[in-house]
């Protein structure tokens, strides 16, 4: 193992170059744009055996990494925002098709009017795709998301695609202190691919992209829906093996400070390392603070989430994406449904926060646990969906 510093599209590439694909489709797109540069100087010097693909445009990129795919191969490729947008039809499709690609997406705020800073509408817009979405707090946990996402992705019960998604320009561009670990290390972690069908293999003839009506399209989509719940045993076994790997925890989520907790705070990326220094600041102060930092988001960790929201005298959600129509973000509407349907009647209030890359700071979040403080103290739901630090 060495220790080096990385900027988090670095980080991403780094462990793209132990995990040697065979194939990776992409199209530039900032902030991914240095990801996908730094890899294929790996290529242009020897370093991996990868087939790199210049695609047109994010949709034939994405196309690219199905057919490679389908034919066998370990697939990774990358994007952000708009091109992930772009990409939105294949999505599906690799999904549908069982392609084990992994991606890093690079989380950028989508149009309009055009912004090229974090947020998460666009990985949050694709949550329902059908792929497996890890979340990274900082370019170590970026690195140690895609070589855990191979293993997950591959694994004959699941074969689902994974997005290692990590924030842009706060994550993507910032250098951090990283720990690498030995290429044979890797390698023998993420292991060998052998691929359960193959379009090259003509002794067993497979058919891809057939019409699939309504005889047996549902039933297709009942089996996608069964992989994503044989994922999450799965995620939890990858995440427990790299962690003794490695000598730090993982799991779907990370409890920080929750064994006393009265409030909460549910945050994901690198939001989550802010509130974590909250957290400890009040906690000297006396006050029963805790932070639920969510890794994985699909699948969503809804036993988990329960469990730690039992007790809870107040808990906030943070979402770094919009829902326009609907009742609070991404992350609000999966967790209070995930409460209510265990019977768990915590008041919970959704913060939307950060959109456009807006700052999201320590005095911020902090004022965010004075407000919850006074929310556990009425007992009672006030308005559900408050905006951090926005002009009304």
């Amino acid at each position: 193992m060495k220790i080096v510093g990385l900027t988090g599209n670095d980080a991403v590439a780094e462990a793209m170059r132990q995990l040697n694909p065979d194939v990776c489709a992409a199209y530039p797109i900032t902030p991914q744009t240095e990801l996908m540069e730094k890899f294929a100087s790996f290529a242009a010097d020897g370093k991996v055996k990868t087939e790199i693909v210049l695609a047109e445009s994010e949709h034939s990129a994405m196309s690219a990494c199905i057919g490679a795919s389908c034919a066998g191969g370990r697939v990774m490729t990358a994007t952000s925002a708009n091109g992930l947008a772009l990409m939105w039809e294949m999505l599906y499709i690799a999904a549908s098709y069982r392609c084990p690609i992994v991606m890093g997406v690079v989380n950028r705020a989508l149009s309009g009017p055009i912004n090229i800073h974090c947020d998460h509408s666009d990985s949050m817009g694709a949550r329902d795709a059908g792929w497996i979405q890890l979340f990274s707090e900082n370019s170590q946990e970026a690195y140690d998301n895609t070589i855990q996402a191979i293993k997950i992705a591959e694994n004959p019960d699941v074969l689902l695609p994974v997005m290692v998604c990590l924030d842009g320009f706060i994550t993507s561009h910032t250098v951090e202190r990283v720990e690498v670990l030995d290429d044979e290390v890797v390698s023998r972690f993420a292991g060998e691919y052998v691929p359960k069908y193959s379009l090259l293999r003509s002794d067993r003839p497979m058919t891809f992209g057939p019409l699939d009506f309504h005889d047996y399209y549902f039933e297709h989509k009942r089996i996608q829906f069964e992989a994503m719940e044989k994922a999450k045993p799965v995620v939890r076994d990858v995440s427990e093996r790299f962690s003794k790997l490695v000598g730090r925890p993982f799991g779907v989520l990370d409890a920080h400070k929750m064994e006393d907790a009265e409030i909460a705070v549910i945050a994901l990326g690198s939001t989550a390392g802010t509130a974590r220094g909250v957290v400890d600041e009040l906690r000297e102060q006396g006050k029963k603070v805790g932070l639920i930092k969510l890794r994985v988001f699909r699948p969503f960790p809804i036993k988990e989430i329960v469990e730690l929201a039992r007790g809870l005298k107040a808990l906030a959600v943070m979402d770094r994406s919009i829902s326009f129509g609907g009742l609070g973000g991404p992350v609000f509407g999966e967790t209070r449904s995930a409460c209510y349907g265990a019977g768990v009647n915590v008041p919970m209030v959704n913060y939307i926060y950060g959109l456009g890359g807006r700052d999201t700071t320590f005095e911020e979040i902090e004022r965010l646990y004075g407000e919850m403080e006074t929310v556990a103290r009425e007992g009672k739901q006030v308005d559900a969906i408050r905006f951090l630090n926005v002009r009304e």
